[in-house]
């Protein structure tokens, strides 16, 4: 049955329609021809129950977003990014940008993969145009 052959009202219709007509075909039909709903609970009728199979959505990947320390970049600098992209206060800025002074590495915030791409391409297009080696990566998590 193409689309145009559909009736208009689905109670003009002489096969079943629906997603449950497309599941079980002219199974649900009764045997004199008439669409009574009781026909699906009839256990001669030979039919099956219908179960919908519910999809579990994946969470998905998370990346941390990450600075690397150099020592030309300066301190007050990695303070603007990551208030800037990273919506952090002066003090989590600070104590992050001293992580990255101490430690070599400092972590800025965890994300999914498109927005840690985009905020990795962000930094690095501003220390770029600033003129400074700042690094900053992704890794998954």
């Amino acid at each position: 049955m193409t689309r145009n052959d559909w009736p208009q009202d689905w109670r003009e219709a002489k096969e079943p329609v629906g997603r449950l007509a497309l599941a079980c075909g002219p199974a649900l039909r009764s045997q004199d021809g008439d669409d009574d709903r009781d026909d699906d609970r009839r256990d001669d009728s030979g039919t099956g129950v219908i179960t919908r199979t519910r999809r579990k959505t994946k969470r998905p990947n998370l990346y941390r977003v990450l600075l690397l320390n150099d020592d030309f970049t300066p301190m007050e600098f990695v303070v603007h990014v990551l208030q800037r992209y990273f919506a952090k206060s002066r003090e989590q800025a600070t104590q992050i940008m001293l992580h990255v002074h101490n430690h070599g590495v400092g972590e800025c915030g965890v994300f999914t993969y498109e927005v840690a791409e985009t905020k990795v391409t962000q930094v690095m297009d501003f220390a770029k145009k600033h003129q400074h080696p700042l690094q900053c990566v992704m890794e998954k998590k």
